[in-house]
């Protein structure tokens, strides 16, 4: 975190929001582009400031809480970008947005959008940034005032689903990754239910079956907080679920 008096978010090792960023008119590699996003969703968050954690794929201060403890899987680093974030734990529901995206203004007018990838400790509605999303935003001035808000992501390939490596038929959990839209619930219509039910979010941003989706094709019903959907049928991989890495047909 830059300043001196500058408290750094204290990471939680299995919880957090990275946000990817794509800013001013530009973009990290895999981050694509535009600043302004064209969808904002929910409150304006206001009264903290911006810090260079760093936050990172390569986890060279902190855990990012949204990531299993192998790290971001290569492919979504590439999908979701350099421009990075992390958000205070005190948001309710904070798991929920794991790989969301927030759109940043500074006092100063300067503006990003970033991939929450992490959350933890610091002062209220604070973030943590990664260092190009720093670079963006900074603009040499302290306090480093700023507001943010959940926006929609740049479009940045396919949505991907991340299953843990200890997912079976019997005991069924993944993540969502590169969603452009915050997601408000996530469900599973599959062999051992034959209509869609709800998936239950855990502290790492996971998605968990507690009974297992059973084997066979299942289909991932993902619903936006602007109550968009998006349907994903997959057949049951033959090698197993357990730390597949599996891409939908689209995005929102």
């Amino acid at each position: 975190m830059g300043g001196a008096v500058a408290k750094s978010l204290k990471w939680l090792s299995a919880c957090g929001l990275v946000a990817l960023a794509a800013a001013c008119g530009g973009g990290g590699p895999g981050g694509g582009g535009g600043g302004n996003p064209s969808v904002p969703y929910g409150q304006t968050y206001t009264g903290g400031q911006f810090h260079l954690g760093p936050v990172d794929w390569s986890e060279s201060q902190w855990h990012n809480a949204c990531a299993p403890g192998t790290k971001y899987a290569p492919v979504v680093q590439q999908a979701e970008g350099q421009l990075l974030a992390g958000i205070w734990n005190g948001i309710p529901n904070v798991a929920d947005y794991c790989d969301a995206c927030i759109y940043v203004t500074t006092a100063m007018g300067k503006s990003a959008v970033l991939r929450v990838v992490t959350y933890g400790d610091t002062t209220p509605n604070s973030i943590d940034v990664s260092p190009d999303a720093y670079t963006i935003l900074n603009s040499g001035e302290y306090p480093r005032a700023m507001t943010w808000q959940f926006g929609e992501c740049p479009d940045t390939g396919k949505i991907m689903y991340e299953f843990q490596t200890g997912s079976s038929e019997y005991w069924t959990s993944l993540w969502v990754r590169n969603a452009r839209v915050p997601l408000s619930k996530v469900e599973v219509q599959s062999t051992n239910h034959a209509s869609f039910v709800a998936l239950q979010r855990g502290g790492d941003g996971t998605l968990t079956d507690n009974s297992g989706f059973g084997k066979g094709t299942f289909t991932v019903k993902l619903t936006g907080v602007d109550n968009r959907t998006v349907s994903d049928t997959f057949t049951w991989p033959s090698s197993g679920i357990a730390g597949q890495m599996l891409n939908g047909q689209g995005n929102f």
